[in-house]
């Protein structure tokens, strides 16, 4: 038996400001609202009809990063110039990046990409699995996903 992701839930502490994050920066498709004052949700999708990513209502406080659970969140996109482009949409919604521009998965890589934080600080990452060739690994001796 093969497992594949179906999708993600991520507990958000505003369901209205993280729908306007993923949907309207990050270009997802709203499938599924649910807006009763204690059970809010999103389903989103890339297109199709299936849920990729879930957000619930039901944190009492921002993402911690020490915490056991999720360490980050990681979307691949088609080219490094699609990269640039959600690069430029963050920045200009003024979202907080853990590095500056692209950079490299590990020193000499030709894959990476940008690591950003969402509004709840949950560490995202939005990378190609070729084409950065050059950019800077802002960690040399770990991988650029793990320490962010």
């Amino acid at each position: 038996m093969t497992l594949r992701t179906g999708h993600t839930g991520l507990n958000v502490t505003d369901l209205d400001r993280s729908l306007a994050f993923y949907r309207d920066v990050l270009g997802f498709a709203l499938l599924a609202e649910g807006k009763e004052d204690d059970r809010r949700y999103a389903f989103l999708g890339d297109g199709g009809d299936r849920p990729v990513l879930t957000l619930w209502q039901q944190a009492g406080g921002p993402y911690e990063g020490g915490r056991a659970g999720l360490h980050h969140l990681a979307f691949t996109a088609e080219s490094v110039d699609r990269v640039r482009e959600y690069e430029s949409a963050l920045r200009a919604a003024g979202v907080q990046f853990a590095h500056e521009g692209i950079v490299a998965h590990r020193e000499g890589s030709a894959s990476g990409g940008i690591f950003f934080h969402d509004p709840d600080g949950t560490r995202l990452e939005i990378s190609v699995p070729e084409g950065v060739q050059g950019a800077p690994a802002p960690h040399a001796a770990a991988p650029t996903c793990g320490f962010f």
